[in-house]
């Protein structure tokens, strides 16, 4: 049986679909999945994500380049479309449903100990099922790049890349110096607003921070969520880069198009091509100029190794003949991670409640006029960028991000957030159920250094085994120390004026499992933090980027992988470490990045 949300979710997708569907001269019309594959191009790029549809636009701007990209998945989804459905595509066939290995110290509430780690599978990648929020980072974070060797990745050199995309729809930021308007990728703000949204962020400037534009001058305030966003729907990497275009001749898109292993010459180290399987049948494609993995931080390593490129002992142990032992391939993963499920409960019927978003009128509002709670950026209202004690007060750097939604994992009946949470029933019935439907908010605290590092290594040789994902979560002590005064962070904005005037309160039945230690203390917060923890989705580092002084790093500044010739990497999996906030405008700033790197490498 389909629940209210699913049916109100799919009449909206069918009405905006009637209402704005695809014309032969409409600039966002669908890309043709490519159906003659040539064996050999130019350019062969493996991922259409977050950076490898930008690759393919700014690469096939050259009418003398052929240009293949390779995506696992199909198209968009349709539902994905509506910002406030952002989470139900997590566990369908668009998502890879990565799973990490069972974790000593997080994800205890979940079956097995393992956290779930969704991922786009389809044009657009992590893009097309992402929370879409648009938050570009610190200047503290790529100045460290820079200093650490990392020559063109400073601050300054970046931040025309991020301007280059941007098309931002605020009147009030687009020109300036550092928003821009005209670029390929639509930025903006939610057309809706609730009440609770408005107190978040009186309750920051109570609590001395300023209300600002935290991808401007300044990162640490609070602010209303910027996303990628069109029109009152998603605008993903496919959407803004791939749609316009879709109609050159010198570029093919091959969906459903599964990549086994890069070619590489074992005697003279080069990469010369690309192996894939396309509805049962195995193509060998060569690449006369370079291949370009921009397949993300789980599935980038994974397909190196696949190829015979990573640490050579475990490649051995898998039955893979090492072409080049690159032992850091799949280290230094690192992510952010935070407390999900916190539950604050308010007197006003202003929250984001299933029954208030799935009627009539919303449905109808929304397809025709795109202004309805339907259109809130994964509802998620504002965000704050905030410090704990162990920041320095004197510098503009936070080191705890807050996410605040006008609803909490009760709003929706237990139809989505229950499901991709992944709450066990006895926590779900103990816990949430008795409060299911009331008017609350809710905040997810979490520590934007994290200084854990994991690995991703291969489960088999099997191309369609998924890889072994071990983040070891809160594996250093500072993390799950900083993380804790987050979530005191979020309890003292609970008791603002602001937020006070509504009612709010926290929930405060002990969270199962928690019930033995002292309520409110340290040691309990540690519990439910380590009971209830969440992925962001923003892992990054697998192939670190480096200069040749670091023995760590897998590419160089140009993203040239070190000992392969004509291979480079451009995604998230590059990063030396996370940037201060999530992570896909930068993945979109390394594809633009990318773009002109291999640009003056062959013009």
């Amino acid at each position: 049986m389909y629940n209210a949300k699913q049916i109100g979710l799919a009449l909206a997708s069918v009405l905006s679909w009637l209402l704005f569907s695809d014309t032969p001269n409409d600039p966002e019309g669908y890309v043709q999945d490519a159906s003659n594959i040539r064996t050999e191009y130019d350019f062969i790029i493996i991922g259409a994500g977050s950076a490898g549809a930008v690759i393919a636009n700014r690469l096939s701007e050259n009418a003398d380049w052929n240009i293949l990209l390779l995506e696992a998945g199909g198209d968009e989804s349709i539902v994905g479309q509506i910002p406030a459905n952002a989470f139900a595509l997590q566990l369908t066939n668009v998502d890879w449903q990565y799973e990490t290995q069972p974790q000593d110290n997080a994800c205890q509430s979940y079956k097995d100990k393992r956290c779930n780690w969704p991922r786009g599978k389809m044009l657009g990648g992590s893009s097309s099922i992402n929370s879409m929020l648009y938050v570009r980072g610190n200047k503290r974070d790529y100045d460290k790049w820079k200093n650490d060797g990392n020559v063109g990745w400073g601050y300054d050199d970046v931040l025309p890349y991020f301007l280059k995309s941007e098309d931002n729809q605020n009147p009030f930021l687009a020109g300036t110096k550092y928003h821009n308007k005209g670029g390929l990728l639509t930025v903006g703000e939610s057309g809706f607003r609730t009440p609770l949204g408005t107190a978040f962020i009186q309750g920051g400037v109570e609590m001395g921070y300023e209300h600002r534009d935290y991808n401007g001058e300044f990162q640490t305030g609070f602010g209303f969520a910027q996303g990628t966003v069109r029109r009152g729907s998603r605008c993903s990497t496919s959407k803004a880069f791939l749609r316009p275009a879709r109609n050159r001749n010198n570029l093919h898109v091959s969906m459903h198009s599964r990549v086994s292993k890069i070619l590489i010459d074992p005697d003279t180290k080069v990469a010369t091509g690309v192996r894939f399987e396309k509805h049962g049948q195995i193509y060998v494609v060569q690449a006369t100029k370079e291949v370009v993995l921009s397949a993300g931080a789980i599935a980038s390593p994974q397909i190196l190794m696949l190829s015979g490129v990573g640490p050579a002992a475990h490649l051995t142990e898998e039955g893979i003949t090492p072409i080049l032992d690159q032992p850091y391939v799949g280290e230094n993963l690192n992510d952010h991670v935070g407390l999900i499920g916190i539950v604050f409960l308010i007197d006003k019927p202003f929250s984001l409640l299933t029954t208030r978003l799935m009627n009539l009128p919303t449905l109808l509002n929304y397809a025709l006029f795109r202004g309805t709670p339907l259109s809130m950026i994964s509802g998620v209202e504002g965000l704050a960028f905030v410090k704990s004690k162990y920041a320095d007060d004197d510098d503009d750097w936070p080191d705890v991000q807050l996410h605040f939604g006008p609803g909490s994992d009760i709003s929706d009946d237990g139809a989505t957030n229950r499901r991709i949470h992944g709450y066990t029933d006895e926590v779900w019935n103990e816990y949430y159920k008795p409060i299911l439907n009331r008017d609350s908010w809710t905040i997810l605290p979490l520590f934007l250094r994290p200084k854990s590092r994991g690995t991703i290594l291969l489960n088999s040789k099997d191309p369609y085994d998924k890889p072994l994902i071990n983040p070891n979560y809160f594996s250093d002590p500072d993390d799950l120390k900083i993380t804790v005064e987050s979530v005191k962070i979020a309890l003292a904005l609970s008791k603002t004026d602001a937020l006070q005037k509504l009612g709010s309160r926290l929930y405060d039945k002990p969270f199962p499992g928690c019930e033995n230690q002292p309520l409110w203390t340290d040691a309990y917060w540690e519990c439910w933090i380590k009971s209830a923890s969440f992925t962001l989705g923003h892992s990054v580092g697998t192939c670190k980027m480096g200069p040749d002084s670091d023995p760590t790093a897998v590419v160089t500044p140009e993203l040239k992988f070190r000992g392969i010739e004509n291979l480079r990497v451009a995604d998230t999996s590059i990063m030396p470490s996370l940037p201060s906030g999530n992570t896909n405008a930068p993945t979109i700033m390394v594809g633009e990045k990318a773009s002109d790197l291999i640009k003056n490498t062959w013009l």
